[in-house]
Protein backbone atom coordinates (compact mmCIF):
# COMPACT_ATOMS: atom_id res chain seq x y z
CA UNK A 1 0.00 0.00 0.00
CA UNK A 2 0.88 3.64 -0.41
CA UNK A 3 1.98 5.09 2.78
CA UNK A 4 0.04 8.15 1.96
CA UNK A 5 -3.00 6.37 1.20
CA UNK A 6 -2.66 4.30 4.55
CA UNK A 7 -2.00 7.87 6.57
CA UNK A 8 -5.28 9.12 5.17
CA UNK A 9 -7.32 6.27 5.65
CA UNK A 10 -5.78 3.62 8.16
CA UNK A 11 -9.01 2.02 9.78
CA UNK A 12 -9.08 -0.56 7.58
CA UNK A 13 -5.32 -1.62 8.08
CA UNK A 14 -6.31 -1.37 11.86
CA UNK A 15 -9.79 -3.72 11.91
CA UNK A 16 -7.70 -6.16 9.88
CA UNK A 17 -4.73 -6.54 12.09
CA UNK A 18 -6.93 -7.09 15.36
CA UNK A 19 -8.89 -9.81 13.43
CA UNK A 20 -4.96 -11.49 12.50
CA UNK A 21 -3.42 -13.71 15.02
CA UNK A 22 -0.47 -11.93 16.26
CA UNK A 23 1.33 -8.86 15.53
CA UNK A 24 0.71 -7.31 11.64
CA UNK A 25 4.52 -5.74 10.30
CA UNK A 26 3.30 -3.32 8.28
CA UNK A 27 5.92 -2.27 5.31
CA UNK A 28 4.48 1.77 5.46
CA UNK A 29 5.24 2.11 9.45
CA UNK A 30 8.59 0.01 9.36
CA UNK A 31 7.19 -1.42 12.58
CA UNK A 32 4.71 -4.01 13.96
CA UNK A 33 1.50 -2.89 14.43
CA UNK A 34 0.13 -3.07 17.79
CA UNK A 35 -3.97 -2.90 17.39
CA UNK A 36 -5.60 -4.48 20.29
CA UNK A 37 -6.47 -2.43 22.95
CA UNK A 38 -5.21 -4.34 25.85
CA UNK A 39 -1.90 -4.78 23.78
CA UNK A 40 -1.61 -1.48 23.77
CA UNK A 41 -2.26 -0.44 27.05
CA UNK A 42 0.67 -3.32 28.13
CA UNK A 43 2.86 -1.59 26.12
CA UNK A 44 2.47 1.83 26.95
CA UNK A 45 2.77 0.52 30.50
CA UNK A 46 5.73 -1.06 30.39
CA UNK A 47 8.21 1.83 29.25
CA UNK A 48 11.41 -0.08 30.13
CA UNK A 49 10.68 -3.08 27.51
CA UNK A 50 9.26 -0.30 25.19
CA UNK A 51 11.33 2.82 24.91
CA UNK A 52 10.42 6.47 23.46
CA UNK A 53 13.34 6.75 21.81
CA UNK A 54 12.43 7.05 18.05
CA UNK A 55 8.80 7.66 18.99
CA UNK A 56 8.57 10.13 16.05
CA UNK A 57 11.03 8.49 13.21
CA UNK A 58 10.64 10.93 10.50
CA UNK A 59 9.50 9.90 7.19
CA UNK A 60 12.22 12.23 5.44
CA UNK A 61 15.53 12.93 6.68
CA UNK A 62 16.66 16.45 5.88
CA UNK A 63 19.63 17.07 3.01
CA UNK A 64 22.84 17.98 4.20
CA UNK A 65 22.65 21.41 3.28
CA UNK A 66 19.28 21.48 5.53
CA UNK A 67 21.24 19.93 8.21
CA UNK A 68 23.93 22.60 7.87
CA UNK A 69 21.36 25.68 8.81
CA UNK A 70 19.93 23.47 11.53
CA UNK A 71 23.23 23.94 13.10
CA UNK A 72 22.84 26.98 13.55
CA UNK A 73 19.72 26.62 16.33
CA UNK A 74 19.23 25.58 19.34
CA UNK A 75 17.28 22.26 18.66
CA UNK A 76 18.37 18.36 18.30
CA UNK A 77 18.22 17.47 22.03
CA UNK A 78 16.39 15.42 23.96
CA UNK A 79 12.43 16.24 23.95
CA UNK A 80 10.06 14.86 26.78
CA UNK A 81 8.45 12.82 23.71
CA UNK A 82 11.20 10.10 23.23
CA UNK A 83 13.06 10.73 26.49
CA UNK A 84 12.71 7.24 28.84
CA UNK A 85 12.84 7.21 32.83
CA UNK A 86 14.74 9.67 34.62
CA UNK A 87 14.64 12.13 31.80
CA UNK A 88 11.63 11.74 31.23
CA UNK A 89 10.34 12.76 34.67
CA UNK A 90 12.79 15.53 34.52
CA UNK A 91 11.45 16.80 31.42
CA UNK A 92 7.82 16.26 32.24
CA UNK A 93 7.71 17.79 35.71
CA UNK A 94 7.21 21.34 34.50
CA UNK A 95 4.98 20.77 31.98
CA UNK A 96 3.15 18.68 34.55
CA UNK A 97 2.90 21.95 36.48
CA UNK A 98 2.11 24.04 33.58
CA UNK A 99 -0.82 22.29 32.16
CA UNK A 100 -2.44 21.60 35.94
CA UNK A 101 -6.27 22.00 36.14
CA UNK A 102 -5.87 24.85 38.25
CA UNK A 103 -3.76 26.42 35.54
CA UNK A 104 -6.16 24.86 32.75
CA UNK A 105 -9.12 26.65 34.68
CA UNK A 106 -7.28 30.09 35.42
CA UNK A 107 -6.62 30.19 31.22
CA UNK A 108 -10.29 29.40 30.39
CA UNK A 109 -11.66 33.14 30.19
CA UNK A 110 -8.75 33.49 27.36
CA UNK A 111 -10.12 30.69 25.68
CA UNK A 112 -13.68 31.66 25.27
CA UNK A 113 -12.61 35.31 24.47
CA UNK A 114 -10.87 33.91 21.42
CA UNK A 115 -13.39 31.81 20.44
CA UNK A 116 -16.18 34.16 21.04
CA UNK A 117 -13.98 36.51 18.73
CA UNK A 118 -13.10 34.05 15.88
CA UNK A 119 -16.74 32.57 15.61
CA UNK A 120 -18.01 36.23 15.66
CA UNK A 121 -15.60 37.49 12.67
CA UNK A 122 -17.37 34.21 10.39
CA UNK A 123 -20.95 33.81 11.89
CA UNK A 124 -22.49 36.71 9.76
CA UNK A 125 -20.52 35.23 6.06
CA UNK A 126 -22.59 32.23 5.91
CA UNK A 127 -19.56 29.37 5.38
CA UNK A 128 -16.28 29.07 6.44
CA UNK A 129 -13.27 27.00 5.91
CA UNK A 130 -12.97 25.06 9.62
CA UNK A 131 -9.59 24.75 9.79
CA UNK A 132 -7.99 27.74 8.78
CA UNK A 133 -10.67 29.99 10.11
CA UNK A 134 -11.04 28.44 13.58
CA UNK A 135 -9.11 25.12 14.43
CA UNK A 136 -5.78 26.01 13.67
CA UNK A 137 -5.98 29.58 15.03
CA UNK A 138 -7.83 28.87 18.73
CA UNK A 139 -4.99 25.95 20.06
CA UNK A 140 -2.07 27.88 18.36
CA UNK A 141 -3.40 31.51 20.54
CA UNK A 142 -3.85 29.01 23.78
CA UNK A 143 -1.03 27.50 23.94
CA UNK A 144 1.31 30.64 23.11
CA UNK A 145 -0.67 32.35 25.88
CA UNK A 146 -0.09 29.29 28.91
CA UNK A 147 3.70 29.29 27.25
CA UNK A 148 4.01 32.92 27.83
CA UNK A 149 4.48 34.26 24.32
CA UNK A 150 3.65 37.90 22.91
CA UNK A 151 0.60 37.52 21.08
CA UNK A 152 2.56 38.93 17.78
CA UNK A 153 4.79 36.39 18.42
CA UNK A 154 2.58 33.75 18.71
CA UNK A 155 1.48 32.30 14.77
CA UNK A 156 5.22 32.90 13.84
CA UNK A 157 5.89 30.60 16.87
CA UNK A 158 3.64 28.47 16.01
CA UNK A 159 4.43 28.13 12.27
CA UNK A 160 8.26 27.35 13.22
CA UNK A 161 6.83 24.06 14.74
CA UNK A 162 4.87 23.19 12.20
CA UNK A 163 7.30 23.46 9.83
CA UNK A 164 9.68 21.22 11.90
CA UNK A 165 7.29 18.54 11.43
CA UNK A 166 6.97 19.32 7.73
CA UNK A 167 10.78 19.01 7.08
CA UNK A 168 10.73 15.82 8.82
CA UNK A 169 7.36 14.17 7.77
CA UNK A 170 6.82 15.35 3.85
CA UNK A 171 8.86 15.34 0.83
CA UNK A 172 10.44 18.58 -0.18
CA UNK A 173 12.60 19.71 -2.95
CA UNK A 174 16.68 20.35 -1.10
CA UNK A 175 15.77 23.84 -1.49
CA UNK A 176 12.51 24.07 0.16
CA UNK A 177 14.33 22.24 3.22
CA UNK A 178 17.14 24.53 3.17
CA UNK A 179 14.42 27.41 3.71
CA UNK A 180 12.24 25.73 6.09
CA UNK A 181 15.61 24.73 8.20
CA UNK A 182 16.51 28.29 8.21
CA UNK A 183 12.37 29.40 9.58
CA UNK A 184 12.35 27.19 12.45
CA UNK A 185 16.53 28.47 13.37
CA UNK A 186 14.63 31.74 13.42
CA UNK A 187 11.76 30.59 15.78
CA UNK A 188 14.84 28.73 17.77
CA UNK A 189 16.34 31.90 18.16
CA UNK A 190 13.00 33.48 19.30
CA UNK A 191 12.33 31.13 21.92
CA UNK A 192 16.02 31.37 23.00
CA UNK A 193 15.36 35.24 23.84
CA UNK A 194 12.19 34.11 25.74
CA UNK A 195 13.88 32.03 27.95
CA UNK A 196 17.04 34.11 28.72
CA UNK A 197 14.47 36.80 29.36
CA UNK A 198 12.49 34.59 31.67
CA UNK A 199 15.38 33.53 33.73
CA UNK A 200 15.70 36.95 34.41
CA UNK A 201 12.48 38.17 34.84
CA UNK A 202 10.16 34.84 35.75
CA UNK A 203 6.21 35.11 35.37
CA UNK A 204 3.74 32.89 35.71
CA UNK A 205 3.89 30.64 32.70
CA UNK A 206 4.68 27.50 30.93
CA UNK A 207 8.32 29.08 30.04
CA UNK A 208 9.44 30.33 33.35
CA UNK A 209 8.32 26.31 34.59
CA UNK A 210 10.85 24.67 32.10
CA UNK A 211 13.50 27.49 32.22
CA UNK A 212 12.95 26.93 36.64
CA UNK A 213 13.01 22.77 36.33
CA UNK A 214 15.31 22.21 33.64
CA UNK A 215 17.96 25.10 34.42
CA UNK A 216 18.12 25.37 38.16
CA UNK A 217 20.28 28.47 39.66
CA UNK A 218 19.93 32.06 38.82
CA UNK A 219 23.06 32.43 36.97
CA UNK A 220 23.13 33.16 33.31
CA UNK A 221 21.83 30.02 30.90
CA UNK A 222 24.14 27.91 29.37
CA UNK A 223 24.26 26.93 26.00
CA UNK A 224 23.11 23.17 26.59
CA UNK A 225 20.27 24.23 29.18
CA UNK A 226 19.23 26.66 26.30
CA UNK A 227 19.44 24.40 23.65
CA UNK A 228 16.90 21.63 26.20
CA UNK A 229 14.76 24.36 26.81
CA UNK A 230 14.22 25.65 22.94
CA UNK A 231 13.54 22.17 21.89
CA UNK A 232 10.83 21.20 25.02
CA UNK A 233 9.40 24.63 24.26
CA UNK A 234 9.20 23.80 20.55
CA UNK A 235 7.48 20.33 21.35
CA UNK A 236 5.26 21.54 23.46
CA UNK A 237 3.90 24.61 20.66
CA UNK A 238 3.67 21.66 18.26
CA UNK A 239 2.50 19.04 20.31
CA UNK A 240 -0.08 21.91 22.03
CA UNK A 241 -1.91 22.73 19.07
CA UNK A 242 -2.11 19.79 16.77
CA UNK A 243 -3.58 17.30 19.04
CA UNK A 244 -6.40 19.90 19.76
CA UNK A 245 -6.68 21.16 16.11
CA UNK A 246 -6.80 17.69 15.26
CA UNK A 247 -9.71 17.03 17.77
CA UNK A 248 -11.90 20.48 16.64
CA UNK A 249 -12.04 18.68 13.21
CA UNK A 250 -13.08 15.55 14.07
CA UNK A 251 -15.42 16.10 16.23
CA UNK A 252 -17.51 18.57 13.89
CA UNK A 253 -17.19 16.24 11.06
CA UNK A 254 -18.51 13.25 12.69
CA UNK A 255 -21.13 15.29 14.44
CA UNK A 256 -22.16 17.33 10.87
CA UNK A 257 -21.68 14.00 9.07
CA UNK A 258 -24.38 11.55 10.66
CA UNK A 259 -26.59 14.98 10.81
CA UNK A 260 -28.64 13.14 13.86
CA UNK A 261 -26.07 13.45 16.14
CA UNK A 262 -25.70 17.07 15.64
CA UNK A 263 -29.43 17.50 16.11
CA UNK A 264 -29.30 15.28 18.91
CA UNK A 265 -26.68 17.47 20.49
CA UNK A 266 -28.64 20.92 20.00
CA UNK A 267 -31.41 19.50 21.72
CA UNK A 268 -29.27 17.68 24.82
CA UNK A 269 -25.91 20.29 25.48
CA UNK A 270 -25.47 18.16 28.31
CA UNK A 271 -24.32 15.31 25.43
CA UNK A 272 -21.23 17.69 24.66
CA UNK A 273 -18.39 16.03 27.20
CA UNK A 274 -19.81 12.96 26.31
CA UNK A 275 -19.46 14.24 21.89
CA UNK A 276 -15.55 15.49 22.67
CA UNK A 277 -14.89 11.84 24.17
CA UNK A 278 -16.63 9.94 21.47
CA UNK A 279 -14.70 12.14 19.00
CA UNK A 280 -11.52 11.44 20.33
CA UNK A 281 -12.31 7.49 20.77
CA UNK A 282 -13.72 7.56 17.20
CA UNK A 283 -10.84 9.38 15.14
CA UNK A 284 -7.69 9.75 17.47
CA UNK A 285 -6.03 13.02 17.13
CA UNK A 286 -3.02 11.45 17.37
CA UNK A 287 -2.92 7.60 15.90
CA UNK A 288 -0.17 6.58 18.03
CA UNK A 289 3.76 6.87 18.37
CA UNK A 290 6.43 3.65 17.74
CA UNK A 291 8.19 2.49 20.31
CA UNK A 292 11.53 0.34 20.45
CA UNK A 293 12.21 -2.75 22.73
CA UNK A 294 14.75 -2.98 24.72
CA UNK A 295 15.13 -6.87 25.32
CA UNK A 296 13.15 -9.97 24.00
CA UNK A 297 9.42 -10.17 25.11
CA UNK A 298 6.81 -11.80 23.74
CA UNK A 299 3.43 -9.84 22.82
CA UNK A 300 -0.35 -11.03 21.29
CA UNK A 301 1.98 -14.15 20.89
CA UNK A 302 4.63 -12.64 18.53
CA UNK A 303 7.96 -13.06 19.40
CA UNK A 304 10.33 -9.49 19.58
CA UNK A 305 13.49 -8.76 20.14
CA UNK A 306 15.75 -5.85 20.98
CA UNK A 307 15.61 -2.79 18.76
CA UNK A 308 12.26 -4.20 16.75
CA UNK A 309 9.89 -1.13 16.65
CA UNK A 310 6.49 -1.41 17.11
CA UNK A 311 3.47 1.33 16.23
CA UNK A 312 1.63 1.80 19.22
CA UNK A 313 -2.06 2.62 17.71
CA UNK A 314 -4.09 4.60 20.08
CA UNK A 315 -6.95 4.73 17.25
CA UNK A 316 -7.03 1.13 16.75
CA UNK A 317 -7.49 0.84 20.57
CA UNK A 318 -10.63 3.06 20.33
CA UNK A 319 -12.16 0.69 17.86
CA UNK A 320 -11.34 -2.63 19.61
CA UNK A 321 -14.82 -4.13 19.15
CA UNK A 322 -13.82 -5.83 22.38
CA UNK A 323 -13.90 -2.68 23.99
CA UNK A 324 -16.97 -0.94 22.97
CA UNK A 325 -20.27 -2.13 21.48
CA UNK A 326 -20.74 -0.72 17.45
CA UNK A 327 -17.05 0.60 17.61
CA UNK A 328 -17.55 2.04 13.71
CA UNK A 329 -20.43 3.90 14.71
CA UNK A 330 -20.13 7.63 15.78
CA UNK A 331 -22.18 7.98 18.62
CA UNK A 332 -22.75 10.22 21.37
CA UNK A 333 -25.43 8.37 23.60
CA UNK A 334 -22.42 5.79 23.85
CA UNK A 335 -21.86 4.78 27.96
CA UNK A 336 -19.03 6.14 29.20
CA UNK A 337 -15.80 4.52 27.55
CA UNK A 338 -11.81 4.98 28.53
CA UNK A 339 -10.34 5.12 25.36
CA UNK A 340 -6.70 5.17 24.59
CA UNK A 341 -6.65 7.94 22.39
CA UNK A 342 -4.66 10.73 24.93
CA UNK A 343 -2.34 7.89 25.41
CA UNK A 344 -1.77 5.41 28.58
CA UNK A 345 0.83 4.96 31.55
CA UNK A 346 3.89 7.78 31.81
CA UNK A 347 3.64 8.83 28.68
CA UNK A 348 -0.52 9.80 28.69
CA UNK A 349 -0.30 13.66 27.06
CA UNK A 350 -0.18 16.49 29.92
CA UNK A 351 -2.33 18.66 27.93
CA UNK A 352 -5.19 16.84 26.96
CA UNK A 353 -7.97 18.31 30.14
CA UNK A 354 -6.84 21.64 28.07
CA UNK A 355 -7.39 20.17 24.49
CA UNK A 356 -10.98 18.60 25.94
CA UNK A 357 -11.77 22.13 27.18
CA UNK A 358 -10.97 23.97 24.21
CA UNK A 359 -13.38 21.69 22.07
CA UNK A 360 -16.22 22.19 24.66
CA UNK A 361 -16.11 25.75 24.74
CA UNK A 362 -15.63 25.87 20.65
CA UNK A 363 -18.97 23.48 20.64
CA UNK A 364 -21.32 25.34 23.35
CA UNK A 365 -20.61 28.31 21.26
CA UNK A 366 -21.30 26.60 17.85
CA UNK A 367 -24.47 25.39 19.47
CA UNK A 368 -25.80 28.45 20.88
CA UNK A 369 -24.96 30.93 17.66
CA UNK A 370 -25.02 28.39 14.43
CA UNK A 371 -27.36 25.62 15.30
CA UNK A 372 -27.93 25.40 11.69
CA UNK A 373 -23.98 24.39 11.10
CA UNK A 374 -23.89 21.42 8.14
CA UNK A 375 -21.18 20.10 6.39
CA UNK A 376 -20.91 22.03 2.67
CA UNK A 377 -18.76 19.11 0.78
CA UNK A 378 -19.09 15.57 2.05
CA UNK A 379 -16.08 14.48 -0.15
CA UNK A 380 -13.40 15.06 2.70
CA UNK A 381 -9.63 14.45 2.26
CA UNK A 382 -7.92 13.77 6.09
CA UNK A 383 -4.36 14.79 6.23
CA UNK A 384 -1.88 12.09 4.72
CA UNK A 385 -0.20 11.88 8.44
CA UNK A 386 -0.48 9.53 11.29
CA UNK A 387 0.63 12.62 13.92
CA UNK A 388 -2.88 14.99 13.57
CA UNK A 389 -5.50 12.89 11.84
CA UNK A 390 -7.73 15.46 11.04
CA UNK A 391 -9.38 16.89 7.42
CA UNK A 392 -7.23 19.15 5.39
CA UNK A 393 -10.17 21.38 4.78
CA UNK A 394 -13.68 20.91 6.36
CA UNK A 395 -16.09 23.94 4.55
CA UNK A 396 -19.00 24.66 6.32
CA UNK A 397 -22.29 26.29 5.88
CA UNK A 398 -25.28 27.43 7.52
Amino acid sequence: MNPQAFYRAPYPVYAEARRTRGLTFLPELGAYLVSRREDVREVLSKPEQFSSAGALRPDYLPSRAALTELIKGFGGVQAVLTADGDAHRRLRRPLTRGLSPARVAAALPFVTERAEALIGSFAGDGQVEWMDGYARPLPAAVIGHLVGLDPADTPGAIRGAQRAEELLFTELTEAEQVDVAKEIVDVQCLLDGYARARRKDPRDDLLTELVRDLAPGSGDLTLDQRKEIVSNVQNLLLAGHLTTTALLGTVVLNLLRDRRQWELLCEQPRLVPAAIEEAARFEAPIQGFRRTVTTGVTLSGTELHEDDVVFVSFASAGRDADATARPDEFDITRPAFRHLSFGYGPHGCPGSQLAKEQVRISLEILLRELPGLRLAHTDITMAPTLIHHSPEALFLTW
